[in-house]
């Protein structure tokens, strides 16, 4: 094997390896959201006012993952 097929295969392991974390960002940020999205539905049914903070607390984990894309694009 060759040092480009070397650096070839690196590359891949490397891709893999991004791709693989931006997935378990996204499915910790699912499990995450699973639990607020009840509670921030259960607190808006009993006051309306709760909605914003119930929305930002919804919206809160998917950041993870866009963080995660950041670091992705930064290092790859």
């Amino acid at each position: 094997m060759g040092p480009e097929a070397a650096q070839n295969i690196a590359n891949g392991y490397g891709a893999a390896a991004a791709g693989l974390a931006v997935g378990l960002a996204a499915l910790a940020a699912g499990y995450a959201e699973r639990g607020i999205g009840a509670a921030a539905v259960g607190a808006i049914a009993e006051d309306d006012d709760m909605f914003v903070p119930g929305l930002i607390m919804t919206v809160l984990p998917e950041t993870l993952v866009i963080l995660a894309l950041v670091v992705v694009f930064i290092l790859g």
